[in-house]
């Protein structure tokens, strides 16, 4: 097998807010359907879809890499659909903070290597 891309299927309860927060933080939409969306940042891309599950929401992890996480920060932390956000903590292999999304997902936002 030979894998050339890999994307997730992000979890929404209410998909339009869903839609807005991900836009928020710097995500392109895309039209896929009634019930799926790309985002796209960059070479960066992910899928939300109409479909929840609480235990999978609250579960449901990504990390993305930024290169400069105190742009991130700041607009990460302005996004009125967030739920909660930490400060950004230094880490023995870069600087991260937690962001969760409206239904619950965990966002690791991470800048490697500083």
């Amino acid at each position: 097998m030979n894998v050339t891309d890999i994307k997730a299927f992000v979890p929404s309860k209410d998909y339009e807010v869903s839609q807005s927060f991900y836009a928020e933080i710097g995500f392109e939409a895309e039209y896929v359907s009634e019930d799926l969306t790309l985002f796209k940042n960059g070479d960066c891309l992910f899928f939300l879809q109409r479909f929840f599950n609480h235990e999978f929401a609250t579960n449901f992890m990504l990390q993305v890499c930024v290169s400069n996480i105190d742009i991130a920060y700041s607009l990460c932390s302005q996004s009125k659909y967030k739920t909660k956000i930490t400060p950004i903590q230094q880490e023995s292999w870069g600087k991260v903070f937690y962001l969760w999304g409206p239904v619950g997902e965990l966002l690791h936002i991470t800048e490697l290597g500083c």
